[in-house]
């Protein structure tokens, strides 16, 4: 039996706990398989397939088998662990290994301790170990902007509280939209942002493809935590404008409030030219299209800073995977579109 022949609810319960396997904590490998039965599963062509994640066409029928015949648990590793630990010598050898080298992955680590002694531990913990050992550490940098203003941003909160609450009703019906939307220039080198790293060590990692970039417009649907993506040549005004013409078209007939930053393609020139298109002559309670601005300098208001992180982060988890951009573009799109994504940051907005 073919995919056109599964019943539709059998295919899409499938899909579905894929999705949870793939966004759950798992290796590489696992990554790999569950991917390639999905896209098999949605009718991908296995060369398609093959050519996207660099596997062979063996590779997907033979996974695609296996999860058909015992679901998820089919397509996670088998553990081990014979024998079950290192021996001091062995443990030295690794951590000798780990401080000559200049970059650290655990799922390399991982293979390298499975392949050199046949030791594979169930626990990450055991490999967080062998780091300290080596006076490794997990390094993550943060950025704060010294323009932000926090009573701007609380008063803008409850700006957005009031205008949401007083339009509650059209909400709830459904004939109002609203949408919080952002822009994302994914970047070859985004893939390096987290990594093990001696902890008396400045991480220097070189790049040299840094041209290479996609913009992204998101839109997370404020009712549905249902998330919106298109890939466009820049973030400029035109773009803008296609981007919420597609917005309009997913939402046909229902009024929109957007929510975003205040850059100034999103004020003046083709997009204030648009917006004074689709609203005519109307009164502001029944724009086709009314735009909310959050306050200056302070990109944590926005929810959807928070998939954008999601996503680079699911990209470095697995960076190694990455043989060129188009796959890189490829797992970030898989990673976020139309998806429905539901944290705490959505919630501080409230009808």
């Amino acid at each position: 039996m073919n995919n056109l022949q599964l019943p539709q609810k059998d295919m899409e319960k499938e899909i579905s706990q894929l999705e949870s396997f793939i966004k759950s904590d798992i290796d590489a490998r696992e990554l790999k398989r569950a991917i390639a039965v999905r896209m098999a599963l949605e009718g991908k062509l296995y060369h398609e397939i093959s050519k996207v994640l660099g596997v062979s066409e063996f590779f997907v029928g033979y996974w695609k088998k296996i999860f058909k015949t015992q679901g998820v648990e089919g397509i996670k590793l088998g553990y081990k662990g014979s024998p079950g630990y290192l021996t001091e010598r062995q443990t030295d050898v690794v951590v000798e290994w780990l401080k000559h080298k200049q970059y650290w992955n655990l799922e390399e680590l991982v293979t390298y301790v499975e392949q050199e002694f046949g030791v594979s531990y169930k626990s990450k913990q055991s490999y967080y170990e062998l780091f300290a050992a080596a006076n490794i550490s997990w390094k993550k940098t943060q950025k704060i902007n010294p323009k932000s203003d926090d009573e701007l941003v609380k008063k803008k909160r409850e700006e957005i509280n009031e205008i949401l609450s007083k339009n509650k009703a059209g909400i709830e019906s459904g004939e109002i939209i609203v949408l919080f939307l952002d822009e994302c220039h994914l970047l070859h080198g985004d893939l390096t942002g987290y990594v093990w790293g001696l902890s008396d060590r400045r991480i220097e990692i070189p790049i040299t493809n840094e041209r290479e970039r996609q913009t992204y417009f998101g839109a997370l649907n404020y009712q549905s935590q249902q998330f919106h993506i298109q890939s466009h040549p820049s973030g400029d005004g035109k773009s803008t404008v296609k981007f919420i013409k597609y917005l309009q078209y997913k939402y046909k007939g229902r009024r929109i409030i957007l929510i975003w930053d205040g850059a100034s393609y999103h004020k003046y020139g083709e997009f204030r030219d648009f917006l004074s298109t689709v609203n005519s002559d109307k009164e502001p309670e029944n724009w086709s299209i009314t735009c909310i601005l959050f306050a200056p300098n302070a990109p944590q208001q926005n929810p959807v800073e928070d998939i954008w992180l999601q996503a680079k982060n699911f990209l470095r988890k697995y960076w190694y995977l990455c043989r060129s951009f188009k796959i890189i573009k490829f797992l970030f799109e898989f990673f976020t579109k139309e998806h429905k994504f539901d944290f705490p940051k959505i919630h501080q907005y409230c009808t």
